[in-house]
Order: C-alpha cells, then sequence, then structure tokens
C-alpha cells in the first residue's frame, strides 16, 4: 500500500493562483527556462492527475537547447512544400516557432483504443495534464502558454515525432521566464444550472 494523502490541502496561495491564472504568449518569454530538476518536477506533477483505470494514457517529448531549433527546421519545410508562395519571411516564422520560449513540452495523447475506459475520458486526461503543468509552471515562477496550432494536426509533423496510431498532440506547452506581466482578459461569467429547481 502506498503512502497515505491527505484528502484536501486547504491553501490561500492555491486559490489566489488558480483565481488569477493567466497564460503568458510565448512571444514573451526569455530565458531562463526550468532548470533540469525543476522540469523533472513539473513532469511529475503534469501526471498528476485524474487517470480512470490508471492508463497513463499520455506521454512527453521535451524540446530543450538545440532541439528546439531542430524540430523548427522540419516545420519550415513542411510549412514551405504546403505553401509554395509563402514568402521567406513566412517560412523563417514557422521555423522560429519552438525558440520564442527556453523550453517547450509536447503532451502526447496516447489513447488505447478498444478499452474499457471509453476514449473519451483518457483524452480528457491529456487535457488535465496539460492544465497541471500551466498550474505548476506559473507556481515554479514561470509563463506558459499551451497551444497546438497547424503542426499539431499535420500528418508529415506527427510522422516526425513518431507518434503511433492512437496518439494525438493534445498540446505544445511553452515554458519560460515573463519580465512583462500579462494583462486580465474578459472572462465570461461561469455558467451553472442547478438541476431540478
Amino acid at each position: 500500500p502506498g503512502e497515505r494523502l491527505a484528502p484536501s490541502h486547504a491553501s490561500a496561495e492555491t486559490i489566489a493562483l488558480l483565481t488569477r491564472r493567466r497564460s503568458a504568449t510565448a512571444i514573451t518569454m526569455a530565458e531562463p527556462g526550468p532548470s533540469r530538476a525543476q522540469l523533472e518536477q513539473l513532469l511529475g506533477i503534469a501526471a498528476r492527475v485524474p487517470d480512470h483505470g490508471k492508463l497513463a494514457p499520455w506521454r512527453f517529448i521535451v524540446f530543450d537547447g538545440a532541439a528546439r531549433a531542430d524540430f523548427g527546421q522540419v516545420l519550415g519545410k513542411v510549412f514551405a512544400a504546403a505553401n509554395p508562395d509563402a514568402t521567406e519571411s513566412q517560412v523563417k516564422f514557422e521555423a522560429n516557432r519552438l525558440t520564442r520560449a527556453p523550453l517547450v513540452v509536447a503532451v502526447i495523447s496516447n489513447v488505447l483504443e478498444k478499452h474499457k475506459v471509453p476514449e473519451w475520458e483518457q483524452i480528457l486526461s491529456s487535457g488535465a495534464v496539460c492544465q497541471n503543468m500551466l498550474i505548476a509552471a506559473s507556481a515554479l515562477g514561470f509563463g506558459a502558454q499551451w497551444l497546438t496550432e497547424w503542426y499539431a494536426f499535420d500528418p508529415q509533423v506527427k510522422d516526425t515525432l513518431n507518434l503511433r496510431s492512437g496518439e494525438r498532440i493534445a498540446g505544445f506547452l511553452s515554458i519560460g521566464t515573463v519580465a512583462d506581466a500579462p494583462r486580465e482578459r474578459p472572462r465570461p461569467p461561469a455558467r451553472a444550472d442547478f438541476w431540478g429547481l
């Protein structure tokens, strides 16, 4: 049997963080990014999500250092091939997408098909992984942004990343230091219907 954990963790700091959580755009990020120890902590926290059946239906691909530019070259080539009229600056823009932030983590939804746990629940678990990573990055003092963009859905890009059958990119998480605090944006009121009233 595992360690007993408290069923709740009353924390005003956590409530304050969640109340004011705001994504930062990757273009505003700079060094330093998370250290290797902080990255391991981020991945560990990201994985602590509801997971019906204990399937862990997700995995991570980390783009750090030169790997960001290397993968960017793939993006530039794929974009140029699909858009023969694209200008050199447009291709360069696509090739530089992952170099905006010091660290980019791709969360891969790894659905187990024909399993008793519904696919939809497995996919939702991957979304929870992305959200946990956003919150953990903020708590560690970093800005973070969760995006997909066109390359999350491109077959050639997915082949380059060796995605298997049933795997999809839930998102690319850009993480780094942000000097200029993002501004709040309008938020729609939370909608709730009380059943039976």
